[in-house]
Protein backbone atom coordinates (compact mmCIF):
# COMPACT_ATOMS: atom_id res chain seq x y z
CA UNK A 1 0.00 0.00 0.00
CA UNK A 2 1.27 3.45 -0.78
CA UNK A 3 1.10 6.40 1.60
CA UNK A 4 -1.24 8.27 -0.73
CA UNK A 5 -4.17 5.91 -0.22
CA UNK A 6 -7.05 7.21 1.85
CA UNK A 7 -8.91 5.85 4.84
CA UNK A 8 -12.63 6.40 4.32
CA UNK A 9 -15.73 6.10 6.48
CA UNK A 10 -19.35 6.64 5.46
CA UNK A 11 -21.18 9.07 7.72
CA UNK A 12 -24.04 11.48 8.19
CA UNK A 13 -23.77 15.24 8.53
CA UNK A 14 -24.98 16.22 12.02
CA UNK A 15 -24.30 19.98 12.00
CA UNK A 16 -23.06 22.66 9.63
CA UNK A 17 -21.44 25.95 10.65
CA UNK A 18 -19.97 28.64 8.39
CA UNK A 19 -16.47 27.12 8.67
CA UNK A 20 -17.00 23.52 9.87
CA UNK A 21 -19.05 20.45 9.03
CA UNK A 22 -19.65 17.82 11.71
CA UNK A 23 -20.07 14.24 10.49
CA UNK A 24 -21.15 11.23 12.61
CA UNK A 25 -19.40 7.98 11.73
CA UNK A 26 -19.48 4.50 13.18
CA UNK A 27 -15.96 3.38 14.09
CA UNK A 28 -15.77 -0.42 14.17
CA UNK A 29 -13.12 -2.83 15.31
CA UNK A 30 -12.16 -5.57 12.89
CA UNK A 31 -14.24 -8.07 14.83
CA UNK A 32 -17.46 -6.09 14.58
CA UNK A 33 -17.99 -7.52 11.10
CA UNK A 34 -17.10 -11.08 12.17
CA UNK A 35 -19.82 -13.72 11.94
CA UNK A 36 -19.05 -15.00 15.46
CA UNK A 37 -19.26 -11.61 17.19
CA UNK A 38 -22.44 -12.54 19.06
CA UNK A 39 -20.62 -15.44 20.70
CA UNK A 40 -17.42 -13.75 21.89
CA UNK A 41 -18.66 -10.26 22.89
CA UNK A 42 -15.39 -8.68 21.79
CA UNK A 43 -16.80 -6.68 18.90
CA UNK A 44 -17.15 -2.99 19.52
CA UNK A 45 -18.72 -0.21 17.56
CA UNK A 46 -18.36 3.39 18.61
CA UNK A 47 -20.10 6.45 17.28
CA UNK A 48 -17.73 9.37 16.64
CA UNK A 49 -18.22 12.90 15.39
CA UNK A 50 -15.58 14.15 12.97
CA UNK A 51 -14.99 17.86 12.48
CA UNK A 52 -14.19 18.78 8.86
CA UNK A 53 -13.08 22.18 7.56
CA UNK A 54 -15.69 23.49 5.18
CA UNK A 55 -14.46 24.00 1.63
CA UNK A 56 -15.34 27.21 -0.22
CA UNK A 57 -18.37 26.12 -2.25
CA UNK A 58 -19.43 23.01 -0.37
CA UNK A 59 -23.16 22.78 0.30
CA UNK A 60 -24.08 20.18 2.88
CA UNK A 61 -27.08 20.03 5.19
CA UNK A 62 -27.90 18.03 8.31
CA UNK A 63 -28.81 14.46 7.42
CA UNK A 64 -26.76 14.31 4.19
CA UNK A 65 -24.91 11.02 3.67
CA UNK A 66 -21.24 11.64 2.95
CA UNK A 67 -17.91 9.84 2.97
CA UNK A 68 -15.18 11.22 5.25
CA UNK A 69 -11.65 10.64 4.02
CA UNK A 70 -8.14 11.05 5.47
CA UNK A 71 -4.72 10.16 4.05
CA UNK A 72 -3.48 6.81 5.35
CA UNK A 73 -0.11 8.37 6.23
CA UNK A 74 -1.88 10.66 8.70
CA UNK A 75 -3.36 7.62 10.45
CA UNK A 76 0.15 6.24 10.84
CA UNK A 77 1.32 9.56 12.27
CA UNK A 78 -1.56 9.53 14.77
CA UNK A 79 -0.56 6.04 15.98
CA UNK A 80 3.04 7.21 16.28
CA UNK A 81 2.10 10.24 18.41
CA UNK A 82 -0.51 8.50 20.51
CA UNK A 83 0.98 5.07 21.13
CA UNK A 84 4.49 4.40 19.86
CA UNK A 85 6.36 7.50 21.11
CA UNK A 86 4.85 7.34 24.61
CA UNK A 87 5.71 3.64 24.82
CA UNK A 88 9.31 4.28 23.77
CA UNK A 89 9.57 7.14 26.32
CA UNK A 90 8.13 4.97 29.06
CA UNK A 91 10.36 1.95 28.44
CA UNK A 92 13.44 4.08 27.74
CA UNK A 93 13.03 6.04 30.96
CA UNK A 94 12.34 2.88 32.94
CA UNK A 95 15.52 1.19 31.72
CA UNK A 96 17.70 4.31 31.99
CA UNK A 97 16.68 5.14 35.57
CA UNK A 98 16.93 1.47 36.56
CA UNK A 99 20.46 1.25 35.15
CA UNK A 100 21.57 4.52 36.74
CA UNK A 101 19.98 4.13 40.17
CA UNK A 102 19.16 0.44 40.58
CA UNK A 103 15.95 1.50 42.35
CA UNK A 104 12.92 -0.18 40.76
CA UNK A 105 10.39 2.07 42.51
CA UNK A 106 12.12 5.22 41.32
CA UNK A 107 12.40 3.77 37.82
CA UNK A 108 8.69 2.98 37.71
CA UNK A 109 7.64 6.39 39.00
CA UNK A 110 10.04 8.14 36.62
CA UNK A 111 8.72 6.17 33.66
CA UNK A 112 5.16 7.21 34.47
CA UNK A 113 6.17 10.79 35.29
CA UNK A 114 7.91 11.28 31.92
CA UNK A 115 4.52 10.86 30.23
CA UNK A 116 3.10 13.93 31.99
CA UNK A 117 5.22 16.47 30.07
CA UNK A 118 4.81 14.45 26.86
CA UNK A 119 1.02 14.60 26.97
CA UNK A 120 1.17 18.23 28.21
CA UNK A 121 3.16 19.08 25.06
CA UNK A 122 0.64 17.25 22.89
CA UNK A 123 -2.12 19.24 24.56
CA UNK A 124 -0.22 22.54 24.16
CA UNK A 125 0.26 21.90 20.44
CA UNK A 126 -3.23 20.46 19.88
CA UNK A 127 -4.29 23.20 17.46
CA UNK A 128 -1.20 22.70 15.31
CA UNK A 129 -1.73 18.94 15.39
CA UNK A 130 -5.42 19.42 14.60
CA UNK A 131 -4.47 21.36 11.45
CA UNK A 132 -2.15 18.53 10.39
CA UNK A 133 -4.87 15.89 10.65
CA UNK A 134 -7.37 17.18 8.14
CA UNK A 135 -10.37 15.30 6.82
CA UNK A 136 -12.18 15.83 3.55
CA UNK A 137 -15.76 15.07 2.51
CA UNK A 138 -17.18 13.63 -0.69
CA UNK A 139 -20.91 13.16 -1.30
CA UNK A 140 -22.10 9.68 -0.32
Amino acid sequence: MSGTENITHPGTVTAVTPDRIFVRIMAMSACSSCQAKAMCHVADMEEKVIEVKRAGGSQYAEGDNVVVSMKRSLGTRAVLLGYILPFVLLVGTLLLVLLLSGNEGLAGLSAIAVLIPYYALLYAFRNMIKNTFSFSIVPG
